[in-house]
C-alpha cells in the first residue's frame, strides 16, 4: 500500500464517486417499468435494486479486466492524473444527462472519458482501438437491437398466450413476474456496471505500481465498488425513472415483464463474455421493443429521437471534456487541483438546479415537473404518440 499516493487516493475516491452517479443514473434500467406498472412501490424498488447491485458486483470480474487490461495500453505511460481527468468528464456528463432526465449511457461516458484523456495524455498509441471496436462499439449497436427484438417477440408471445384471459388477473400475474425480472436486471447491472469502476481503480493501481499488469481487482476494490453503486442506486435517480417508465411508451405489466426479461438475458450474456455494453441502451431497447409489440404498437418518437441523439453524443462529448481536463491536469499539481475544483463546482451547480423542480418517489408518476428538465416531450395538449 506504500504506492498509494495522495493523487492515487483522490483518483480512487473520484472513481467511487463516478460509481455512485452510475448507480442513481441507472436505477431506471431495472426499476422504471416495474414502478410505472405498479408492480413495485418506488422506495421498495430502489431498495431491492441496491441490494442486488451490490451482490452482482461479486459475481464476475471479466468486464473489469476488459477495462483495466484491454481498453488502454498500460505500458504507454498512463498516469493517475489521466485517469482522474477521464473520471471528471464521465461524472459531469452523467450529471448533465440526469438533470435533463435523459437515459444516456454511464458506461459510454466512462469509456469516452478514458479514451479522450488517454489520447491527450499519452497519444493515440495509448488506446487499443481494436478492443474499443470489438468490446464497446459493436455491442453498443447490437445490444439494444437484440434486446428490442427479443422484447418485441416476448411481448407478442405474452399477449398471445393470455388472449381471452381476464385482464385483471393477467396483469396481476405479470406484475408478480416483474418483481423477479426487475430483480434479475438489478443483479445483472451489478455484474456489468460495478465492474467498470473496479477496472478503473485497478488500472490506477497498476499505473501507480501498486499492482502488476494483468492483476485482477483486489477484494477491497470489489467491495467498495459494489457499495458505491448500491448507495447510488438507493438514491433513486427519479428523473430518469420517469423518462424510461412513461416517456418512451405506455407500458403495461405484460410488456414490462417481457422487456425486463429480454434485457436481463442480454446483459448477463454480455457480462459473461466480457463485453462492456451499456445497460441503459439495452434496457431502453427492451422498452421500445415492448412498446412496439404491445396492443397499440406505439412509441413516443420525440423522446426516442432525443435519447438517440444523447447516445450518439455521449462518448465523444465525454472524450472532449476529459481530454481538456487531461490537458490541464498534465500541467502539474495546480492543474489537477483546478480540474478537481471544476468538478466540484459543476456537480454542485447541477445539483442546485435540480432542486428547483425536484423529482422524488412521491411525484415520480406526476406531471408537476416541467418537461424541459424531465421528459423532453411536447406538452400534453399536443399528442406525442405515433403508430409504429
Amino acid at each position: 500500500m506504500e504506492h498509494i499516493t495522495f493523487l492515487v487516493a483522490v483518483v480512487i475516491i473520484t472513481a467511487l464517486a463516478f460509481d455512485f452517479t452510475n448507480g442513481f443514473h441507472d436505477t431506471a434500467n431495472a426499476m422504471a417499468t416495474s414502478i410505472a406498472t405498479g408492480a413495485l412501490r418506488p422506495k421498495v424498488a430502489v431498495t431491492i435494486a441496491a441490494v442486488l447491485n451490490f451482490a452482482g458486483a461479486f459475481l464476475s470480474v471479466k468486464v473489469a479486466t476488459t477495462i483495466s487490461g484491454g481498453l488502454v495500453n498500460e505500458k504507454a505511460g498512463l498516469q493517475p492524473s489521466i485517469i482522474f481527468a477521464a473520471l471528471v468528464g464521465a461524472i459531469l456528463w452523467n450529471l448533465l444527462t440526469w438533470l435533463k432526465g435523459l437515459p444516456s449511457s454511464s458506461s459510454h461516458a466512462l469509456y469516452g472519458g478514458l479514451i479522450g484523456a488517454t489520447v491527450v495524455g499519452v497519444g493515440l498509441h495509448g488506446v487499443n482501438f481494436s478492443t474499443v471496436l470489438s468490446k464497446i462499439l459493436i455491442p453498443a449497436v447490437a445490444s439494444p437491437l437484440v434486446a428490442g427484438l427479443a422484447s418485441w417477440g416476448a411481448t407478442k408471445l405474452a399477449y398471445l398466450i393470455t388472449r381471452g384471459a381476464p385482464k385483471t388477473g393477467t396483469e396481476k400475474g405479470f406484475r408478480r413476474g416483474q418483481v423477479l425480472s426487475s430483480s434479475l436486471i438489478s443483479l445483472a447491472h451489478g455484474t456489468n456496471d460495478a465492474q467498470k469502476t473496479m477496472g478503473i481503480i485497478t488500472l490506477t493501481l497498476v499505473s501507480a505500481g501498486a499492482l502488476h499488469k494483468g492483476d485482477g481487482p483486489p477484494t477491497w476494490v470489489i467491495a467498495s465498488a459494489g457499495t458505491a453503486i448500491a448507495l447510488g442506486t438507493y438514491m433513486g435517480g427519479w428523473r430518469i425513472i420517469r423518462s424510461m417508465g412513461s416517456g418512451l411508451a405506455d407500458i403495461r405489466p405484460p410488456q414490462g415483464f417481457a422487456s425486463e426479461t429480454a434485457a436481463a438475458t442480454v446483459i448477463l450474456t454480455s457480462s459473461h463474455m466480457g463485453y462492456g455494453l451499456s445497460t441503459t441502451q439495452v434496457c431502453s431497447g427492451g422498452i421500445m421493443g415492448a412498446g412496439l409489440g404491445g396492443p397499440a404498437g406505439r412509441l413516443r418518437w420525440g423522446m426516442v429521437r432525443r435519447m438517440f441523439y444523447t447516445w450518439g453524443l455521449t462518448l465523444p462529448a465525454a472524450a472532449a471534456v476529459s481530454g481538456l481536463a487531461a490537458l490541464v491536469a498534465g500541467r502539474g499539481d495546480w492543474g489537477v487541483a483546478l480540474v478537481g475544483l471544476v468538478l466540484v463546482l459543476g456537480a454542485g451547480s447541477m445539483w442546485l438546479l435540480s432542486r428547483r423542480q425536484p423529482v422524488h418517489a412521491g411525484n415520480v408518476h406526476g406531471a408537476d415537473v416541467a418537461p424541459v428538465t424531465e421528459v423532453p416531450a411536447p406538452a400534453p395538449t399536443a399528442p406525442t404518440t405515433l403508430a409504429a
